[in-house]
């Protein structure tokens, strides 16, 4: 088995048929044939059914890719190792960040990053772990910061960076702007973030302890920016991480209602997968990310911060 099949394997499944494959190798599609052809023989099995939309892998095939994915992504990133420590800083890192490290985190950490590493190309996913956890399984994402997730199965590593807290967000002069207890809310609406957990039942909890009936809750929200457009243009609130509070891009729209009671949130951690070493570009954007967690410096507070 050659590398060159592994490669032709993984392309064919990205680009969806062997002319696209073809296209994107820059080889003859005989050849991109004859090389899957080649490989389904050693294998002893077919990789690939023909249908009308494409090229679609088969039982076996998936499996074999899900393997052969890995194995290409650590080639690359063994390529981009080598030159990035003689100083040819190239290469891609691409990190899955939630809401709270791409509000609290990265407005400083990339800088620092594109000042260090100009030519690596920084590729960003927004999401929560167990959406992108088969990503970071494959290689195709570094590493996750973001909030602890409920479970983390085998294969990870795991590193606790902090704890976290939620606050009350709406938008600039909302009317509800002077509460200080959630009872002063009882009869607002809510827009929910995008959490591992039913992020609706936590909202319901929250309230029936303080023996408030449960709150009316009217849009979900799956990415910062939706969360953002909502809160802006109508009066919703909505329970989020406090560094939304410290955004400075934020400070003139939206603000924080300050209630007497604070509410703890999970934990902010960065998973990677165990044993295998990242490139030093993807280490030194982890450095960077924990930096910020640890010692981090104002950027524009929407109310107090110190």
């Amino acid at each position: 088995m050659k590398l060159s099949h592994l490669r032709d394997l993984t392309c064919i499944v990205e680009s969806g048929s062997l002319r696209a494959a073809a296209r994107r190798l820059d080889i003859a599609q005989p050849l991109l044939t004859r090389s899957i052809r080649n490989l389904e023989k050693e294998l002893g099995t077919p990789l690939f059914e023909r249908q009308s939309t494409g090229m679609v892998l088969t039982p076996l095939g998936q499996r074999f890719y899900e393997r052969a994915k890995v194995v290409t992504n650590e080639l690359r990133r063994a390529g981009e190792e080598l030159l990035q420590a003689q100083g040819n800083a190239t290469g891609t890192v691409t990190v899955g960040l939630s809401i709270m490290p791409h509000m609290g985190l990265l407005p400083r950490a990339l800088p620092a990053f594109r000042k260090k590493f100009p030519a690596v190309r920084l590729q960003l996913v927004e999401g929560l772990f167990p959406d992108l956890e088969d990503d970071v399984r494959k290689g195709e994402i570094d590493f996750y910061v973001g909030v602890t997730p409920k479970n983390i199965p085998p294969g990870f590593v795991r590193e606790r960076l902090s704890a976290n807290r939620r606050a009350v967000m709406a938008r600039k002069g909302h009317a509800l702007s002077a509460a200080r207890s959630f009872a002063e809310l009882s009869h607002a609406e809510w827009a929910l973030p995008a959490v591992d957990y039913d992020s609706e039942k936590d909202l319901e909890n929250i309230f029936a302890e303080r023996g408030l009936p449960p709150p009316r809750v009217a849009l979900q929200a799956r990415t910062a920016l939706s969360m953002m457009v909502t809160l802006v243009s109508t009066e919703l609130l909505a329970l989020l991480p406090v560094q939304w509070i410290g955004f400075g891009q934020l400070q003139d729209s939206l603000q924080q209602i300050k209630l007497d009671e604070e509410l703890e949130a999970p934990d902010i951690v960065l998973i990677r997968r165990s044993g295998l070493p990242m490139t030093l570009a993807a280490e030194h954007f982890c450095d960077l990310l924990r930096r910020e967690v640890v010692a981090p410096q104002p950027i524009g507070a929407i109310g107090d911060r110190k």
